[in-house]
């Protein structure tokens, strides 16, 4: 791998890093914003929400944008955003600016993020270091993801809530200052290449509606007519959107990139995987703290293992399968390693030993460092030099519809059963880990339902195109 491009992987990196830390790091806050400013209950819960309706919604429509403007552009306006809104958030004094400014972060977020997976494949088109760079982008989400609450509960404590969002700026303002000489320029398509307005209107409001109505299910039930009516208009808009789209002279998303059957089918089986993981990035430490009694720094070295063993496998690991065996099959091997995971965990007891009941789990849960990776070949794959943002917007949009569902579902399910069995006599104690084994077992379903669309539909990758054939298309 070249310096230069070593470069433009690091900022890249980057900026992903800063991306996941917002993400976790912002709940370990989140008691502490409420008693600095007022928040309710309810009110406070859309520092996440808005964060995650911007971020959400518009994937999509800023991958496409990058494409057709160029995805530097994008990547650069991206990261100026979400530094002045981190800024701004810092700086807060009351519950509404800070949900604003949170959902500014989610806009950046949106901007920078649904292009980068579009500037990585196009950089790296020989297969055996496209493997490492993206083995070395998927450590950087997984380390992101490990640190972000330590790094939360850390700035909290030792300074304030505020420097959580202040952390960002001088971040933000060296990725972008570096990423302006490493990341190489591209032109894009020009919007004539795809200015659908009408198009790009539907699908952003489908998108942000539908993931409103999924995170506000925990509150109002999945048969509300709340839950219910808004998740149809989600649906119309959405459906309005492929419509669209099937007929427009310049359409926003070309249905032929859902024709490939890797992209589509890759993408479903990142939203059936992550829909299950959240079962162990909070189910699992909710477990641990409720029934078993341990404290938040015994939680964080109890799950330390596992974070330990994604980013070790995604970095060292992943590459050199994805190579030698290819993406498809070491998808299949993670996904059998993480359905052991989760079914070691339907079996949880009340009264568990780490060693024997979690540690295995822990270890078992480097799968995620196979299948993340091999799941981002494969849905990149398909997609021409030219579409490339638009297929990373689409790869990061069912990401985070994987994750709003996982949280929307399991919980709900958890806390359901939970109540059954309390109601029936049972002790707090048993009665969570009831709740908590439903979850894993729902999991283990969704990964088996994953399992079965990987063997059923994706397709060894063809070879990447020659570097001369990626830099005429995107000249």
């Amino acid at each position: 791998m070249s310096y230069s491009k070593l470069r433009a992987l690091i900022v890249l990196s980057a900026a992903m890093l800063m991306t996941v830390l917002d993400g976790s790091i912002v709940t370990v806050a989140m008691p502490a914003m409420q008693r600095d400013l007022g928040f309710t209950p309810a009110g406070l819960s859309w520092t996440v929400n808005a964060y995650l309706i911007a971020f959400g919604g518009l994937l999509l429509l800023s991958g496409r944008l990058g494409d057709l403007v160029g995805r530097k552009k994008m990547f650069l306006a991206g990261n100026a955003v979400f530094a002045a809104a981190s800024l701004l958030a810092g700086a807060a004094t009351g519950p509404g600016l800070l949900i604003a400014a949170r959902f500014l972060q989610g806009v950046g977020s949106a901007m920078a993020s649904a292009v980068v997976l579009g500037i990585l494949v196009t950089l790296f088109t020989e297969p055996g270091e496209r493997a490492r760079a993206i083995g070395v982008f998927s450590f950087t989400g997984a380390a992101g993801a490990s640190i972000g609450q330590v790094l939360g509960g850390v700035l909290t404590d030792a300074l304030s809530w505020h420097w959580i969002f202040f952390i960002n700026v001088p971040i933000g303002i060296a990725t972008v200052a570096l990423a302006i000489k490493a990341i190489p320029a591209d032109e894009g398509a020009g919007l004539a290449g795809g200015a659908d307005v009408f198009g790009a209107l539907l699908v952003t409001a489908g998108l942000m509606l539908g993931i409103y109505t999924v995170v506000k299910i925990e509150e109002y039930g999945w048969l509300a007519a709340h839950t219910l009516g808004l998740g149809a208009v989600s649906i119309v808009l959405l459906a309005a959107f492929l419509v669209r789209q099937a007929t427009a002279r310049t359409p926003l998303m070309p249905l032929r990139i859902l024709r490939s059957r890797n992209v589509s089918g890759a993408n479903l089986v990142q939203m059936l995987t992550l829909s299950a993981m959240f079962a162990f990035q909070i189910i699992v430490a909710l477990y641990m703290q409720k029934v078993l009694g341990y404290g938040a720094l015994a939680t964080g070295l109890a799950m330390l293992p596992a974070a330990v063993a994604i980013g070790g496998v995604s970095l060292f690991v992943s590459a050199r399968l994805n190579t030698r065996f290819g993406a498809r099959a070491v998808l299949v091997a993670g996904l059998v390693l993480l359905l052991g995971a989760m079914g070691w965990l339907t079996r949880v007891p009340v009264q568990a030993s780490y060693a024997i009941d979690l540690l295995p789990v822990m270890l078992l849960i480097a799968g995620g460092g196979l299948v993340l990776p091999a799941l981002t070949t494969l849905g990149m794959s398909g997609a021409k030099a030219d579409e490339a943002g638009l297929a990373s917007g689409l790869f990061n949009t069912t990401q985070q519809i994987g994750m709003a569902l996982g949280v929307a579902v399991l919980s709900t399910l958890a806390a359901s059963r939970t109540g059954d069995l309390l109601a029936s006599g049972a002790s707090e104690a048993v009665a969570l880990t009831g709740g908590y084994r439903l979850a894993f077992t729902v999991s283990a379903g969704l990964l088996v339902a994953a399992l079965v669309v990987s063997l059923a539909v994706l397709r060894r990758p063809a070879p990447a195109p020659e570097p001369e054939q990626v830099a005429l298309a995107t000249s």
